[in-house]
């Protein structure tokens, strides 16, 4: 799953370094994290706290409906009747 920090930050005019000096760790580290989409339990609690949000808020929301390819990678929408 993809995490949305950045987005989040965005929406509610926070900067990465800004979060970063939130939650007490390097700017750097807090990107690394963004980008490899992988932290701690806990560093996620710190994130979400920093953002008044819920932690499931911090992760992208599935679309049921749409579908990768695993071969070639091509999105697939269904469409349900």
């Amino acid at each position: 799953m993809k995490l949305r920090v950045k987005e989040i930050c965005k929406d509610k005019g926070v900067s990465i370094s800004e979060l970063a000096a939130r939650i007490n760790i390097h700017q750097e580290s807090l990107s690394r994290v963004i980008a490899k989409n992988s932290t701690s339990t806990a560093n996620l609690e710190k994130i979400a706290s920093a953002l008044d949000v819920p932690i499931a808020e911090l992760f992208e929301k599935p679309n049921d409906n749409v579908f990768q390819c695993p071969k070639c990678g091509t999105t697939l929408q269904a469409e349900i009747k």
